[in-house]
């Protein structure tokens, strides 16, 4: 059994997905990040860090239990566990691990700080924000482009798709007022009609 310790975040929801699209049995363990039930001892001692989301499985390499950090690194231990989602095909296997960098890398470091400066910062300021936004629909519209020709980011479902979904539902609203971004809300309609991607979605849903 694997335990996820998750919160209303996107981060939480990308791991909850793959879980729920693995078919791999798990329960989840939810912290209120904001009235700071991840900073405890009890936590602390399961991850240093103190960040969500983690999983704990007491079925791990060579039957050994693993305890992982970093929802990215998750993704990729679950689908390399399930043998699920990361492609066989060399090419597309590279196409799927570019796609879930940029992810991480771009947009999510975009959408985290659009949230950052409206909410958490001592100073807020709508013109951050306004500027992260752009910062992140820009990425947004590479992996537009990228899906012209193709259903999903990596030619097959991937923890590529995983990765970005949730950030895009998060950021929907400005997906929807800037526009131009048909083919990512064809692909954002196809994941949300699977039911394994509404379960993992329901199991963490995001608090920004």
């Amino acid at each position: 059994m694997i335990e996820l310790h998750t919160a209303q975040t996107s981060n939480g929801q990308r791991v909850a997905v793959m879980l729920e699209e693995c078919g791999l049995a798990y329960r989840v363990r939810s912290y209120a990040l904001m009235k700071g039930e991840h900073r405890t001892p009890e936590f602390r001692a399961i991850t240093p860090a103190g960040r969500i989301p983690v999983i704990v499985d007491d079925d791990g390499p060579g039957g050994q239990p693993v305890t992982l950090t970093q929802s990215a690194a998750i993704l990729v231990y679950l689908a390399q566990k399930a043998g699920r989602f990361l492609p066989s095909e060399p090419l597309a296997r590279t196409r799927a691990f570019e796609w879930l960098f940029l992810a991480m890398t771009d947009v999510v470091p975009s959408s985290s700080s659009m949230f950052y400066d409206a909410v958490l910062v001592p100073d807020k300021s709508e013109a951050n924000v306004a500027w992260h936004e752009a910062r992140l629909v820009d990425w947004l519209r590479l992996a537009d482009a990228r899906l012209a020709d193709r259903e999903w980011l990596a030619d097959e479902l991937s923890i590529a798709d995983f990765a970005l979904y949730p950030v895009t539902v998060v950021r929907r609203s400005s997906i929807e007022r800037i526009g131009g971004l048909p083919r990512l809300e064809r692909w954002q309609r196809a994941l949300a009609a699977r039911p394994g991607v509404a379960r993992g979605m329901a199991a963490a849903e995001p608090d920004r």
